[in-house]
């Protein structure tokens, strides 16, 4: 099994696409985690605010058929096939860590929003805050430290529940 981290994101419908993205991901699958749910403004453009989390997930599924099944649960949940970055989002699911995968080809894993975002490193800071990120040695808890807009993030209470 492959520890992975799978970021997800919705600003539209964002309780039903949030619950809906948990619930698939736990069916590919074993001992899912979840980070806090937040609130945070969408960026790079103007619109509704999104719902983010991080979810820790045992895979069995290797790197390509993981990143296959993340998109087709991105499609299923009504995400646009030609969807653009800056853009209203259904569901959105980024692979942001996959085992001790370094690739800097398609998909690129860690993926550099651990090092951009707020509503990446806070959810990681959560699960794993001693995991040495691949490629690169600091730990999440490192990065964490020197992040900045932690506070533009609202955290959000949980509504639903996995069960397996």
């Amino acid at each position: 099994m492959i520890t992975s981290y799978i970021g997800i994101g919705s600003n539209l419908q964002r309780h039903k696409h949030i619950e809906a993205a948990c619930r698939e991901l736990a069916q590919i699958g074993e001992q899912l985690r979840l980070s806090t749910i937040y609130e945070c403004d969408s960026l790079g453009f103007d619109s509704h605010a999104f719902y983010n989390l991080v979810v820790e997930l045992h895979t069995s599924l290797s790197l390509a058929a993981l990143v296959k099944k993340l998109r087709e649960i991105e499609l299923r949940w009504g995400r646009a096939v030609e969807a653009k970055k800056f853009q209203d989002r259904t569901l959105d699911l980024d692979l942001i860590l996959y085992g001790d995968v370094v690739s800097v080809d398609t998909p690129i894993i860690p993926r550099s929003d651990i090092y951009h975002y707020p509503f990446v490193i806070q959810p990681l800071y959560e699960l794993c805050p001693q995991l040495s990120i691949p490629g690169d040695g600091q730990t999440i808890e490192q990065v964490w430290l020197t992040a900045s807009n932690l506070s533009s993030l609202t955290p959000v209470p949980l509504w639903f529940s996995i069960n397996r």
